[in-house]
């Protein structure tokens, strides 16, 4: 058994990438990912947003990987931006990551994050069974 997309009648279509709720069978494995940001590999924050929101994308599918898990077991995806002019990049580089993938989401945009040269940071929940 997989996880379930739910997108029940009498409730709006979703006006975006995401399913309006996800449906985890019982006995799955979750993994809970702390909040990505824009930080290569070499510890060097990305310059501008499409190269910050393409290094939190691949820190957290690295993440996914290191637990035999993929963008299909994602349940539920947050980001949050500091920028709301950054709002179309970052759906762009989430569409290039996740394709038809639509876990449940939320985007936000807030005034700051941990440090100030961050303008993206993404957390996510994954389940598999």
């Amino acid at each position: 058994m997989s996880n379930r997309i739910l997108n029940p009648q009498g409730v709006h279509a979703p006006i975006g990438s995401y399913s309006h709720a996800i449906e985890v069978p019982p006995n799955a494995r979750w993994l809970y990912v702390s909040g990505q940001v824009g930080i290569g590999p070499d510890g060097k924050v990305g310059q501008g947003i499409q190269q910050q929101a393409a290094f939190a994308w691949a820190n957290l599918l690295t993440i996914l990987n290191s637990a035999g898990m993929g963008v299909e077991d994602l349940v539920k995806v947050t980001t949050f931006l500091t920028r709301a002019q950054d709002i179309q990049e970052s759906r762009n580089a989430r569409v290039k990551v996740l394709g038809s993938v639509k876990p449940a989401s939320t985007l936000v945009v807030i005034s700051a994050l941990a440090a100030p040269e961050y303008l993206i940071e993404i957390e996510a929940h994954a389940a598999k069974a």
